[in-house]
């Protein structure tokens, strides 16, 4: 029996027609996994592959509510319970309007390999909706809140599937979501995770995704004998994952140029400080403005329409969204002698982007490795949960650089190459592999 990569891609590509971004996710993995597949055909024998394609579970559901001016409307909720072999369902909620099947299922199935990667009891699972949160009132993101947990009530359990937050789900939507389940239920349980701290939450988990992000980018430049500190930072987004990395960034030393929200892009030539990130939180996480507000204040540049990849820098991390560095962008980034591409965003970089890195010898960590921060210590609030207490943010935090320590370290006893490491290979067979030897564990079910 052997495993052809192309093969198998045109299997997935005529079962999830007009599924592209599913179908780049899997490519990724199928085609790193090559090799390792033909010298184990146990997973070959076993069809693991093609299991695990396949979600466990999918399910759709209508969400009707009512806005301000007393106008029904309709949207489409979502739930991808992808793979349970190593623990209950985990992943979060985006709610944002090009959330589709195909988007669903692409980063439900990057999360069967993160949680694996993050050495937790965590299976893998997506969900959301096409509800914009963006400029509705409190009273109106409730509404849609409790219609949508009403449906999804029936499918998750603190034991069986455990959502948390993403793009468009943040404090304000988990403290709804919470609220009605628990309306619902009668049960005050870990059933979400990116609770309020006085309600079951856990510390750190609000700064863990852009925390991990850093804490690995050190252990990848920790491998090359070098350090983040006095290097210069291009970050994408302004949002929770971007606001982090860049704290982060700053805390160990390091200079960050750039921050960008879907108007345009801010360069700061001196450096974005602690006291100008705090002013962006307020423009971003209160007033819910635009990134050019903070150019307006502090008289820096404004890249209107643009993303950063076109300014010089040592250390890229996108934290915005799937596929924003393209192939061009990742060629500007080549010219400018980028050193090292840490992904905070899920699949942000195309597989064109991911060719270029690698033919040029750039350090490139695949989102489903370098942002898993956010679920491990939302797997870190279950165990809180489970236990009724609540650990010191310096514990979380201590576990948290521990687990992407841990993570990178499994990376390298199946990606390292001698001269190179091989991030993304690393990644999927060490990701792949413990889901798989569970699932031959557990037969064929």
């Amino acid at each position: 029996m052997k495993f052809n990569a192309k093969s198998f891609i045109e299997y997935v590509k005529q079962r999830n027609n007009n599924e592209s971004e599913f179908i780049q996710a899997v490519e990724e993995v199928a085609v790193s996994l090559e090799d390792f597949l033909n010298a184990n055909q146990i997973y070959l024998e076993n069809r693991i592959l093609e299991r695990l394609v396949e979600p466990e579970r999918t399910i759709i559901f209508r969400v009707p509510w009512v806005d301000d001016n007393g106008e029904i409307k309709v949207n489409r909720g979502y739930r991808i319970q992808f793979n349970s072999a190593i623990g209950p369902y985990k992943g979060g909620l985006r709610f944002h309007p090009t959330v589709n099947l195909s988007v669903l299922k692409f980063l439900g199935f990057e999360q069967v390999f993160k949680n694996s990667l993050t050495g937790l009891p965590l299976g893998g699972g997506k969900g959301g909706s096409d509800f914009d949160p963006h400029s509705k009132s409190d009273s109106e993101v409730m509404r849609f809140s409790q219609s949508f947990m009403s449906e999804l009530y029936r499918y998750i359990g603190p034991n069986i599937d455990v959502p948390a937050g993403d793009i468009g789900v943040g404090a304000r939507e988990i403290g709804y979501l919470f609220g009605q389940y628990k309306k619902l239920t009668k049960d005050f349980s870990g059933v979400l995770t990116g609770k309020g701290l006085p309600w079951g939450g856990s510390n750190i988990r609000t700064e863990a995704t852009g925390y991990g992000l850093v804490y690995f980018v050190e252990e990848m430049l920790r491998a090359k004998n070098d350090s983040i500190n006095g290097k210069k930072v291009i970050i994408s987004g302004s949002g929770n994952v971007a606001q982090y990395a860049a704290e982060k960034v700053i805390q160990l030393g390091a200079k960050v140029l750039t921050m960008s929200d879907s108007a345009g892009t801010i360069y700061d030539k001196d450096g974005i400080t602690q006291e100008k990130l705090e002013h962006l939180k307020q423009i971003k996480n209160v007033k819910r403005g635009r990134i050019k507000d903070y150019a307006n204040k502090y008289n820096v540049e404004y890249l209107d329409s643009e993303n950063p990849w076109s300014i010089k820098a040592d250390i890229a991390l996108p934290c915005a969204t799937q596929n924003e560095i393209n192939k061009e962008d990742a060629m500007a980034l080549v010219k400018n002698e980028i050193v090292l591409v840490g992904e905070g965003a899920n699949m942000p970089s195309t597989s064109e982007a991911i060719d270029i890195f690698k033919e040029n010898k750039i350090l490139f960590s695949p989102g489903k490795a370098s942002n898993a921060g956010g679920v491990a210590v939302s797997g870190l609030e279950m165990s809180q949960n489970s236990a009724r207490v609540q650990w010191s943010r310096e514990e979380v935090d201590q576990n948290l650089k521990k687990i992407m320590i841990e993570i990178h370290g499994k990376i390298l006893e199946y990606g390292n190459r001698g001269e190179s490491i091989d991030y993304v290979a690393g990644a999927n067979i060490a990701g792949f592999k413990r889901v798989a030897d569970s699932m031959i564990a557990q037969g064929l079910v």
